[in-house]
């Protein structure tokens, strides 16, 4: 049984429209089996298609130069129009002039492209085709995919009242998530050591293809120890200077490692919320990891009990950043110089909602000195606790608060959510 992937379906509907179809993400995420998916379906219909995944020697040879691509698809297509897939195109020199000429030519075909998150970082493509492109992000897979892909789709919508009422596959669903994430070949693996192999395997490609061939790093050693560093500190304010003693990088050196590490969908900064800017600090952003697997993986330790707090709230993160993905919404953290603390903010424009985390399964509402600070001081019309089971209203002032399991926000804010 295939994990169903949510994004498939706006892959679909973007088959119509004439620009290039770029489906970017990280290593292993699962973007070629998408690709096949897609062309199964149009194939299926009697549509033609046509795949390069170069990564294949075979089918490189056929990018070497835009014309001898351009011979080849008039060669096996004529004057007929096909959907061209092309996997894993940072392999291209230039690969963002590359589409642009093609594209460019008006053939009559629909390109559908995929390529890692080094292919911004090395070619520019955001540049280069401006207008011609419209891209979509594929992580690993979301918690509501592994949810229902572990519950053979059997509860659809369903899925939050299920594991409210059902606290043992609650418990299941999440340590299995929390320990080893959502790289696809990592949930379908059968035993903890495969799965620590296939991240393993997953990790080592990244810094051999994308940091040290790709992106070319000079130091890839510091690049691997960085990324050790902020397994352990997820979600915690980074000190530049002490970041840049341990790796021996200078401060501008490792501010573009995290740059890197951020464009090549490894890690995701969280910059701080701010309004008045003499009373809270504004330093350096947080940094989460898109994959818990990954993270853990760094780590070197897969059953940490002391850690269960960062590995909810890192899940929480996520959470929050798929449920307003179809938002203007940006996500932050609130701290002041007294050390008040939140551990998110969503500014959502019009206005802000602050989010605490509890890893527990609370009894009862708590709220902690930090966001009653955080309400009182800029009067939210919402704020959110998120734990494990409790489901709560009530108010603060003129401010409503609502106590909400993680399972609440599997589905999108534009998603009527069934939570009875």
């Amino acid at each position: 049984m295939e994990i169903r992937r949510s994004i498939l379906s706006k892959l679909h509907a973007h088959l119509s429209e004439p620009e290039i179809t770029l489906l970017v993400g990280p290593r292993q995420a699962g973007k070629t089996t998408l690709l096949r998916e897609m062309g199964q379906s149009l194939q299926k219909a009697g549509k033609t298609c046509f795949f390069f995944n170069l990564d294949i020697d075979a089918d490189a040879l056929f990018f070497t130069t835009q014309q001898r691509f351009v011979e080849h698809l008039e060669a096996v297509a004529g004057k007929k129009m096909a959907y061209v897939f092309i996997d894993e195109v940072q392999r291209i020199e230039n690969a963002g002039l590359f589409l642009k000429g093609i594209y460019d030519r008006r053939l009559p075909h629909k390109f559908i492209v995929t390529g890692s998150g080094s292919l911004e970082l090395k070619e520019k493509i955001a540049e280069s085709l401006v207008g011609r492109k419209e891209s979509f992000f594929l992580p690993t897979v979301s918690m509501l995919e592994w949810v229902q892909y572990a519950t053979e789709y059997r509860f659809e919508d369903r899925i939050a009242a299920v594991l409210h009422t059902d606290e043992i596959l609650e418990e299941r669903l999440l340590s299995d998530y929390l320990t080893f994430g959502g790289y696809p070949r990592v949930l379908t693996s059968s035993t903890a050591p495969r799965k620590n192999r296939v991240l393993q395997e997953i990790y080592q490609g990244y810094i051999e293809r994308d940091i040290r061939q790709l992106l070319q790093v000079e130091k890839s050693n510091a690049f691997v120890v960085l990324l050790q560093l902020l397994a352990n500190r997820t979600g915690q304010l980074l000190n530049f200077n002490d970041l840049a003693r341990i790796t021996g990088l200078s401060v501008p050196t490792l501010k573009n490692y995290l740059w890197y590490s951020d464009k090549t969908f490894v890690t995701s900064s969280v910059t701080p919320f701010f309004r008045n800017k003499e009373k809270e600090i504004i330093k350096s952003p947080q940094y989460y990891f898109w994959d818990l697997g990954l993270r853990n993986y760094l780590r070197g330790i897969f059953d940490d009990l002391s850690d269960q707090g960062h590995r909810f709230q890192s899940l929480v993160f996520r959470l929050l950043k798929e449920y307003f993905s179809e938002s203007v919404a940006s996500l932050h953290y609130w701290r002041t110089q007294n050390q008040a603390e939140v551990d998110f903010v969503v500014n959502l424009g019009h206005r802000i909602l602050p989010v605490e985390v509890k890893a527990g399964k609370l009894q009862q509402p708590a709220l902690s000195r930090s966001f009653r600070s955080f309400i009182e001081k800029y009067q939210p019309s919402e704020a959110w606790i998120i734990n494990r089971k409790l489901r709560e209203n009530f108010n603060l002032g003129n401010t409503a608060i609502r106590v909400l399991p993680w399972y609440d926000l599997l589905y999108s804010s534009e998603t009527a959510v069934n939570t009875t």
